[in-house]
């Protein structure tokens, strides 16, 4: 018997507000602009708190993934704080249609609605698979190239604020200029511009110029890497604000860009034809959306080194980081793509990574904790710690663990920039600190 659930119909959109869930905030403010230049009415969810995940727990397993709980959590949060006329409110939820749990989440967030006494909402499906056949919400080619915009502005902003907060001299310049951008990028997307490859690639330098001209002292940092599971790795309601916490540990931050992941999904389907057979079209097709792509990467990455920021490397080349330590076919949840961001991190000096898991999430597991030993067999200077995320885990458990992490990071720190007699002096309190985060581990 076919479960019925209220859908969500073109003629919605003129009279439904949409609550968008708050996965990554720089990039989903750009993408709300762009759905409202599309004619919808939207909301970005800033709930967040405790309460969050209890009223998930209360209509979700606790077994489920935990992003799905807190993504659900913080829908029902929203619906029953009184502030939207539920019979004109919709919810949008993404699905990304492969081997992961997160293409469930839309069954397990409507039955959830309707538990909880909230069965006239709609849900929105955002997907790029036909997954949804009956939704109100088109994806059309040009509500695609604003996503891709979205997704390269939110990365680069990203960066250059995460490589200028901790160097500023006037507290707050960096913030400030990030909101500058978000306003002046928002305002266009919603003016129906700024979102072609010769828009977002003209903007770009001016971006990374306008940051390079805060006043800075870079004196050496402890540089920390983040991965792990897409909605953990990036949301500040996920990861217990991971980003905030080792900014406030007086470390600079690298958090891999979206795009990879984007990428990512790109390249997976020709690889898929690759291995086990297809079509000409199937095994190509990657290569001409990774073209297309290309172009806006590569200005992306100039504009980082033309004005003196650490830039990523290619998506090209980033695939290669992971010869000889996972296969390219394993590509359920973040696949081979978190093994290689560990190594691309480590090769960039960020050799000290936080891997933000949820807890019980296989896939992350293996391809995250699972390599870390092969990637410190290979790279002796990698200073990695997993640390999981669900509802019985404590941020104060979570955030000694990272701490016992910096404490080796801190030594080792002090090592490079101390002069040769100081060295020898605090050697044995270096090699006890690095033996700390070890037995932590084990435990």
């Amino acid at each position: 018997m076919e479960i019925q659930y209220p859908k969500f119909t073109p003629e919605m959109k003129k009279t439904h507000k949409i609550l968008i869930p708050n996965m990554a905030p720089v990039h989903f403010r750009i993408l709300a602009a762009a759905m409202e230049e599309e004619g919808y009415t939207c909301e970005l969810l800033g709930n967040c708190g405790s309460q969050v995940a209890e009223n998930g727990l209360k209509y979700v397993h606790n077994d489920t993934c935990y992003p799905a709980l807190l993504v659900i959590g913080q829908f029902l949060d929203a619906l029953g704080s009184g502030k939207y006329d539920l019979d004109h409110t919709a919810l949008i939820i993404t699905q990304t249609g492969g081997g992961c749990r997160a293409s469930n989440y839309i069954h397990l967030l409507r039955k959830a609605l309707a538990r909880a006494g909230y069965g006239q909402v709609p849900v929105a499906s955002l997907n790029f698979s036909g997954l949804e056949k009956d939704s109100g919400f088109p994806m059309t080619v040009r509500f695609l190239r604003q996503l891709i915009a979205a997704v390269f502005y939110g990365d680069l902003l990203t960066a250059l604020r995460a490589q200028t907060v901790p160097y500023e001299l006037h507290r707050g310049d960096a913030d400030a200029m990030l909101e500058k951008w978000l306003g002046r990028i928002c305002g266009t997307i919603r003016s129906g511009k700024g979102y072609s490859s010769r828009e977002v690639r003209a903007a770009m330098p001016a971006m990374a110029a306008d940051f390079a001209s805060i006043p800075v002292c870079r004196t050496p940092k402890v540089k920390v890497g983040v991965v792990g599971e897409i909605y953990v790795k990036y949301s500040p309601l996920g990861n217990n604000e991971l980003e905030k916490f080792l900014e406030s540990q007086d470390c600079e931050v690298n958090l891999p860009g979206l795009m990879g992941f984007v990428q990512y999904c790109a390249y997976n389907p020709s690889e898929t034809a690759r291995l086990y057979g297809g079509t000409f079209m199937e095994k190509h097709v990657s290569s001409l959306i990774l073209g297309y792509l290309a172009g806006t990467e590569r200005v992306m990455i100039e504009a980082l080194k033309n004005n003196g920021f650490h830039a990523p490397l290619p998506f090209k080349e980033l695939t290669k980081l992971a010869d000889g330590l996972i296969g390219r076919g394993d590509k359920m949840g973040e696949g081979w793509l978190l093994t290689a961001e560990m190594v691309e991190l480590v090769r960039a000096g960020y050799e000290n990574i936080v891997c933000a898991q949820p807890f019980g999430c296989l896939p992350n597991h293996i391809c995250g904790k699972g390599m870390v030993n092969k990637i410190r067999e290979l790279y002796p200077a990698a200073n990695i710690t997993p640390i999981d995320y669900d509802p019985s885990a404590t941020r104060v458990n979570q955030e000694n663990r990272i701490k016992l992490m910096l404490a080796v990071a801190r030594e080792r720190l002090e090592d490079r920039t101390q002069p040769p007699a100081a060295r020898e002096e605090t050697a044995p309190r270096r090699e006890a600190a690095e033996r700390r985060p070890l037995a932590a581990a084990r435990t």
